[in-house]
Parts: structure tokens; C-alpha cells; sequence
């Protein structure tokens, strides 16, 4: 699940901050691994010593005894829920990428495990724990992994603010870095969820297997739902384009949307749960966006709304198990009224004020002590460089950055306001005349920003190669027809608009814009009558 995990993720944001989401996705099992050893087990679950409603305060620093006889179990329950633990944590990282301090979000993946362990504990620990009194039934974890997850995905993300320029006039969404990474990503995802909602029924003894082999079927059943709509809609919504964010959140919406109610449920039931799920991920996505939230991987429409869903879809459809007692109420459908569904939805709410609550004060105490954003510069630079120094390197405290030849690029001034604004406006200049120097040579054009990474429009045409090293007074003159290149109306990303760079007095950038757009233009038309001629 990590592998999948880390792979979309890093495929969705820019290529500036791939190797640091997957850096983000190895720090999950890192410290989320350590936290859950040494407290999340133990608040979780009730093994041998003391134990209440709410919490277990027993089996801290896991380490039981091997010579009893419930060692075995005890040890693979422990690795089983540890991945829940850890993927509760890297849900997050989506919503938080492209402008968190890694060291910020290693204290996060360690105190997350804090806010897990006791949703786990009040839903799992045993048959007299406080939901399963109440009737409460998720077999899988879509409300302790997935309803966790999102809502702390959506307090961090409304913590941190959007990215730099993601909310500008003008602006569209982000583009994704690299498709096939996220695209592969979403089949390590789709395999992985196999194995956890049939490993959710622990075991096969004792008529378990016919739970897994329903909970392969209805999981297999959902995810094909939540694909034909997402390709469906996508084809209706996008002029019969097939997007490829549209067919990964139907799917994940989907896997999503039958976790809690896998074992149970009949193949065309999983069927209508995955199709509403997918449906419900690709309607929330432009409502979130209106909202100004900016949630660059998903985490919300996935996460905490389809969990939502998943967990109400039991109070609808679900039938009483027979076999393991896993749920002891009929559905609405099933002629239960609205008991179960009034006991799902009370679920729901509990946990969502939880987890509201406990990540917003980690958040909170993580922030006022080391600070969760990046600064602008960084934010600009991208983590890869600054965090992992990969192609360059960037120095904190002399604010150097230099490129993969050592040679030095530009000096990022923080001792002053107006010497940092200035750093920050030859920044500016200095990555947009990269994004030209990179369309100019042939080479993988990539936005400096994340956004409108594919053009909108483009034309061939000729520009002039500006030199790389920028200086205060850096200007892209009208380009001169001496060499062949690909210019997007859209290149520099929406950062650099026009009325953008106007409104924030970069006099130098938008001149330069005007004068390269222009020229874009009047080749355009000339390319146009050459045609029709």
C-alpha cells in the first residue's frame, strides 16, 4: 500500500517534489511504525492487561511473551495494524504536499498514531468494545483509516493554506507530473486493497474464508463500478476525454466506499456502492476547489467524503452476519429501518470531532514550535532541491543555491524584507527564463509552479535563448528567429499571468510577457496565413 501510495502521490504533484512525497511515504512507516510500537498498539488493543471503553493502557513497547500460546496471533495482528496505523498517516501526506518541512511532517507521521489508535480501539478491540455495543460495523477501516485520514487531511491542508499561486486569477488545476507513476500507483493501490479487506476477516478458519472470498468479490465488484463511472463521467464532463484523475478517484472512491461493508455485501451491491462512491469523488473535486481548499492529491473527495458514504452504505444495504456476528442489525433495505443507519452516522460524527479536535492541537503545537510550511523561496525551489538536493543544491544558512555542476545560480537574501522581496522577484525572473531555456533546448519542459503544466495552446515558433543566469534587471527581449522551439501562451504557469505580475508590481516580468506573447501571436497568424495560402 506505501509502494501505491507513494507512487501516486508523487505522480500527481510537480516534478520539483516527487522524490520528497516518496521520502514523506518511507517516513510514514518510519516514525508512524515507531509511535505505533511504542504506544499505538497498546492504546489500541486489549491483549493481557487493563483495558477500557475508551482506551487500552496496557501492552505499550510491544513485546509479548513467545512462549504463550496467543503469541502467534498477538504478533501478526500487531503487523496487520500497524499498515492500518501507517496508511491512516500517509493519507495525509497528499493533501499536505508540495509546502510542508519534512521535519515538521516526521513529528506528524510519529504524533498521528496518537490520533488512530483510539477510533481503532473504540471499533476493533473486541466485542464489548464501545462501537460494537452500540452495533456500529466497519469491517475494514473506512471510517479508523479512511474517515481519519481525511478529515486530518482537511485540517491540515486548511491549516497550511494553498500552494503559491493555486488560487490566482486565471488560474487552473494543477497537472500531474507523471501520469504513468500515478496511474501505477493506483493498480499497487488496487491490489493492496485486496489484501487488506480479506486479511480484515483474520483468518480462514472457522467458515472466515467465505468473509474473504465475498470481500475479494464485492471489492473487485466496487472498484469496476467506481471505473466505468469515473470513465463515464469523465467522457460526459470533459467532451469525450477520458481524464485520467477522473478514472483514479472513481476507482480509490470506490475501494473506498465498500471498505466497511466488504464481507458482507453481494456482488451487485458492491457494484452500486463503488458506482454512487466514484460518483460522489469526481462531484466533490470542482466543489472543494471552489472552496479555495487545496487538496493536491485528492485526500478529501477519496478519503473523508466516500468514508462517509461507505460507512452509511452498511446502514442501508447491510444484512445481519451469521457467520462471525460482524453486524447485527438489518438495513434500511433489509426491512431494518433506520436504527443501523442512525448507529453508522453516530459513528461517523464521533470520529470526525475526534479526529478534528486531536489533529488540529498536533497540528497547531507542531506549528508554533518548528513551523509546518515552507518558506516562499523553498516552496519555489521545490523540496527536491532543498530538502534532498537533487539536480543542485540549496544551502539554508547562506541561502546558496547552486545547479548540478556546482556552479552558482543565485543567493536567496533573508537578512531584510526588501532584500528577500528582492531575492524573490530574481527567483521569479529565474525560473521563468529556465521554463523558456528548457522549452528552447527540446528538452522535458516542466513548470517551475505546478500549475498549467500541459499548454493550453501552443504554437512552433522561434525565440531567442536567454542566458540562465538571472540578475536584477533580467528581461526577455522580443525574441529573435534564430532558433526552433515549442512557446505556450501558458508557459510560465499561472503565476506569471500578466494582470497576475502586474497586480504584484513585477513591471520588469510582465513587460517581458508581453513581448513574448505578442510575438506567439503574431507567429500564430502568420503561420496562419501561410496555411491558407
Amino acid at each position: 500500500m506505501q509502494s501505491g501510495f507513494g507512487l501516486l502521490e508523487s505522480g500527481s504533484v510537480s516534478r520539483k517534489n516527487e522524490v520528497n512525497i516518496m521520502v514523506k511515504n518511507a517516513v510514514d512507516v518510519l516514525f508512524g511504525g515507531i509511535s505505533y510500537w511504542m504506544f499505538g498498539f497498546g492504546f489500541s488493543y486489549w491483549v493481557d492487561g487493563e483495558s477500557n471503553q475508551f482506551m487500552g493502557v496496557s501492552n505499550f513497547f510491544f513485546n509479548p511473551d513467545i512462549g504463550l500460546v496467543e503469541s502467534g496471533h498477538l504478533y501478526s495482528l500487531f503487523f496487520f495494524k500497524t499498515s492500518f496505523a501507517t496508511t491512516a498517516t500517509t493519507i495525509v501526506s497528499g493533501a499536505m504536499a508540495e509546502r510542508t518541512k519534512l521535519e515538521a511532517y516526521i513529528l506528524f507521521s510519529f504524533f498521528n498514531t496518537f490520533i488512530y489508535c483510539f477510533p481503532s480501539h473504540w471499533m476493533w478491540n473486541s466485542r464489548e468494545s464501545w462501537f460494537r455495543q452500540l452495533g456500529v460495523t466497519d469491517i475494514a477501516g473506512a471510517s479508523t483509516v479512511h474517515l481519519v485520514g481525511g478529515v486530518t487531511g482537511l485540517i491540515a491542508t486548511v491549516m497550511l493554506g494553498p500552494r503559491t499561486g493555486r488560487f490566482d486569477e486565471k488560474a487552473t488545476a494543477s497537472k500531474m507530473g507523471s501520469p504513468t507513476n500515478a496511474v501505477l500507483g493506483l493498480f499497487m493501490l488496487w491490489w493492496g486493497w485486496l489484501g487488506f479487506n480479506c486479511g480484515s476477516t483474520y483468518g480462514i478458519a472457522n467458515k472466515k474464508w467465505i468473509l474473504a472470498t465475498r470481500s475479494a468479490v464485492a471489492t473487485i465488484t466496487s472498484s469496476i463500478g467506481g471505473g466505468i463511472t469515473g470513465i463515464a463521467l469523465s467522457y460526459i464532463t470533459k467532451r469525450r476525454k477520458f481524464d485520467i484523475v477522473y478514472i483514479i478517484n472513481g476507482i480509490l472512491g470506490a475501494l473506498v466506499s465498500i471498505t466497511a461493508y466488504c464481507a458482507l455485501a453481494r456482488p451487485w451491491e458492491g457494484l452500486v456502492i463503488g458506482a454512487i462512491g466514484s460518483g460522489l469523488t469526481c462531484f466533490s473535486v470542482p466543489i472543494i476547489e471552489r472552496l479555495s481548499i487545496d487538496d493536491p492529491v485528492g485526500v478529501i473527495p477519496v478519503h473523508l467524503v466516500v468514508a462517509v458514504w461507505g460507512m452509511l452504505s452498511v446502514g442501508i444495504f447491510g444484512q445481519v452476519d451469521d457467520l462471525q456476528g460482524n453486524l447485527d442489525y438489518p438495513g434500511l433495505l433489509r426491512g431494518g429501518g433506520f436504527k443501523l443507519l442512525g448507529v453508522q452516522l453516530s459513528a461517523v460524527v464521533i470520529i470526525s470531532l475526534w479526529t478534528s479536535v486531536v489533529s488540529f492541537i498536533v497540528l497547531k503545537a507542531i506549528d508554533m514550535t518548528i513551523g509546518i510550511r515552507v518558506p516562499l523561496h523553498e516552496e519555489l525551489l521545490g523540496a527536491d532541491l532543498v530538502e534532498h538536493s537533487v539536480n543542485g543544491t540549496y544551502d539554508r544558512t547562506t541561502g546558496e543555491w547552486h545547479d548540478v555542476t556546482g556552479k552558482l545560480v543565485l543567493i536567496i537574501d533573508t537578512s531584510t524584507k526588501e532584500e528577500y522581496e528582492r531575492s524573490i522577484h530574481i527567483l521569479y525572473l529565474k525560473l521563468y527564463n529556465d521554463i523558456v531555456n528548457t522549452v528552447h533546448t527540446g528538452g522535458r519542459r516542466h513548470s517551475a509552479f505546478g500549475f498549467s503544466r500541459t499548454p493550453s495552446r501552443s504554437y512552433m515558433c522561434h525565440c531567442r535563448h536567454t542566458d540562465t543566469a538571472a540578475t536584477e534587471n533580467d528581461t526577455l527581449e522580443r525574441p529573435r528567429r534564430d532558433s526552433l522551439a515549442v512557446i505556450s501562451l501558458n508557459g510560465a504557469g499561472t503565476k506569471f499571468q500578466r494582470e497576475s505580475v502586474r497586480r504584484k508590481g513585477n513591471a520588469d516580468m510582465a513587460v517581458a510577457m508581453d513581448r513574448l506573447e505578442d510575438f506567439v501571436e503574431e507567429t500564430a497568424a502568420e503561420q496562419e496565413r501561410t496555411r491558407s495560402a
